[in-house]
């Protein structure tokens, strides 16, 4: 597993929020959650957003969730009826 992905974005927001909303110093975060004072920095550059747009953000994301679920069905539906279609033309000869 690489690095970069060892935590995921809940653990980082949760861990930038002791930072920014409860008042926790870096380096006591980081020493309690086991990770070095630069990653919480970075992960406070990463989510320090404006509300809109992280809202922005999550919306977007959740259609695209949306938009792949669907794509996977309509390709799934594509399939059966390729097959059905290559099924019937070897009937009708």
């Amino acid at each position: 597993m690489s690095a970069q992905n060892r935590f995921s974005d809940e653990f980082k927001k949760d861990a930038v929020s002791q930072v920014v909303d409860r008042g926790y110093s870096v380096a006591e975060v980081a020493e309690r959650l086991g990770v070095s004072n630069k990653s919480i920095y970075t992960w406070k550059a990463q989510f320090a957003k404006p509300g809109n747009a992280r809202e922005r953000e999550d919306e977007q994301a959740a259609e695209i969730r949306r938009l792949k679920r669907e794509l996977a069905r309509v390709t799934e539906e594509r399939n059966i009826l390729k097959k059905a279609t290559a099924y019937f033309a070897r009937e009708s000869q």
